[in-house]
């Protein structure tokens, strides 16, 4: 049996970054809500359980807990900043809010370890972690000990190493913790016991496995956006269920430029049953002076659906939809206790009857790097497994306000300049995504000595190993002086061209 961990997710800003640190060390793991039943933690099996962060106060009435027999499973927990304060409060502990603001942290703060606690074995006596706490444990439990502190905080971490109970009142899953992931490693590894068993190649035996099982001989039909998640999943259900699958392209009128034409070509020699329908005109037509971006994407995802379901009825007696969904999509439209950062359409955009037996989402618990492995493993090319991103919604949540056939089209053009000369300057394969957005602002400006009244694009390029979170490009003056003069001059409509540089978080990588 795979080895698991299991992450308890108190609705922390960072609970997903946990679990792609775990990842990254080849250890399986899952996050379910922290109102996972006893039961169910007993049948998932962990070797070590973690606590995730979270924005409550462990000592008021309403604060979320776990069902208190998770302490006596005998499994290795780790406690996370509120997981940490869950810990100490449970066992006996007394956590209060800090009354002096110096006991507050936030932000990079040298720590102290005691190197004969198993988390900080072979580590510095001195480094640098993250903190984010106003509260404070003024009392730890019977049977911890101490073994980190900062200048203003003594109980930085608590353990109990004859239960393999730990609490960090920093968090080792962000880079600013030095050596956060060699913390996490001596978790798993030295207290947990683990192998380090997860990989890409056991994941797509046994995924294909479990397909075959599961749609034993009903057919298939996937939505195909020929981006890297679909078209990984096509190679995966074609692997598994092989001439039960059919894959429906919808051309939903808001893709890039000619994209419509290159995915089809790029499926064309392949054994598969691929259909492509136009659905522009429908799509259009149910976003006329919609401005709302969670709005923008419950319609198209409702719309998908019921294209999807026309598509079904036309091949006949389809039982199952398949969908690209991945680990981010999930997170970012709301997961347990966290917040919906935004709902994406093949989640939260979901309408409530779907007119087919099951959904299939074989890739829903994997990163994007993880997808990008495994379509390696099914053999597909480098150049359809590097391929960057593009949102479901396509270019509707790249329009700002309401989208109209006159914006897309100045959209498109402008885009296709900039990937044109992203890819002259040799930079289309070292950024991780990179794109155009026609924003919503209109201002005055000079064209052919006239007065100009027009729109301004905005350019976004960011750096990210797994879109959790991202850094912007440093693109170089004269390249983005190219495009600027280009888009101006060729675009009509606009007259201003921005570049942002803001990082994920506080933003998002795509503007809705």
């Amino acid at each position: 049996m795979m080895e698991k961990i299991l992450i308890l997710d108190f609705g922390g800003q960072y609970n997903q970054l946990i679990a792609r640190r775990v990842r990254e060390q080849q250890v399986y793991c899952e996050l379910h809500p922290h109102t996972m039943p006893l039961e169910e933690i007993r049948r998932f099996d962990p070797i070590g359980i973690i606590f995730t962060g979270g924005p409550h106060s462990v000592y008021l009435p309403d604060a979320p807990r776990p069902d208190p027999g998770v302490f006596g499973l005998g499994v290795p927990i780790l406690g996370i900043c509120y997981g940490c304060q869950l810990l100490a409060q449970s066992l006996g502990g007394l956590v209060t809010a800090a009354g002096d603001a110096s006991a507050r942290e936030y932000g990079k703060t040298e720590t102290f370890f005691d190197l004969t606690c198993a988390l900080f074995r072979d580590l510095p006596e001195t480094s640098v972690t993250w903190m984010s706490h106003g509260d404070y444990m003024a009392r730890i439990p019977e049977g911890f000990r101490l073994a980190a502190h900062s200048a203003a905080c003594p109980t930085a971490t608590i353990c109990d190493e004859e239960r393999h109970f730990y609490g960090v009142q920093f968090h080792p899953e962000v880079s600013h913790t030095t050596f956060g992931r060699e913390m996490l490693h001596n978790f798993l590894y030295t207290v947990c016991g683990a192998h380090g068993d997860w990989t890409m190649a056991d994941y797509l035996r046994r995924s294909v496995e479990e397909l075959r099982e599961r749609v034993g001989d009903g057919r298939v039909l996937l939505a195909l956006s020929g981006g890297v998640d679909s078209s990984v999943l096509a190679a995966l259900l074609s692997e598994a269920v092989g001439s039960q699958l059919s894959c429906v392209f919808v051309d939903h009128g808001l893709l890039r430029k000619n994209e419509g034409d290159e995915v089809a070509a790029a499926f064309a020699d392949r054994a598969l049953d691929f259909r492509r329908v136009d659905a522009s005109a429908r799509f259009l037509e149910r976003l006329r002076g919609v401005t709302e971006p969670e709005e923008k994407r419950h319609i198209i995802g409702e719309e998908f659906i019921r294209v999807f379901e026309a598509e079904a009825k036309a091949i006949g007696a389809v039982d199952y939809l398949a969908q690209g969904t991945i680990y981010p999509d999930v997170i970012e439209s709301g997961l347990g206790q966290s917040a919906i950062i935004k709902s994406h359409h093949n989640v939260g955009g979901l309408p409530d009857y779907v007119d087919f037996k099951e959904i299939l989402e074989p890739l829903r618990l994997l990163f994007k790097d993880e997808v990008r492995q495994l379509g390696r493993e099914l053999g597909l090319p480098e150049s359809l497994v590097a391929r960057q991103p593009f949102p479901g919604p396509g270019l509707a949540i790249r329009v700002i306000g309401d989208v109209t056939a006159e914006k897309l089209s100045m959209l498109r053009e402008a885009d296709a300049i900039f990937r044109e000369e992203m890819a002259k300057a040799g930079l289309d394969q070292t950024a991780s995504q990179y794109f155009a957005v026609l924003t919503n602002l209109r201002s005055v400006g000079v064209m052919g000595d006239g007065r100009s009244y027009d729109y301004a694009v905005a350019l976004r390029s960011v750096q990210t190993s797994d879109f959790m979170t991202a850094d912007f490009t440093r693109l170089p003056w004269d390249l983005l002086d190219r495009v600027s003069v280009r888009i101006v001059n060729e675009v009509k409509g606009v007259n201003r061209v921005l570049y942002d540089i803001t990082s994920k978080p506080p933003a998002t990588v795509e503007y809705e």
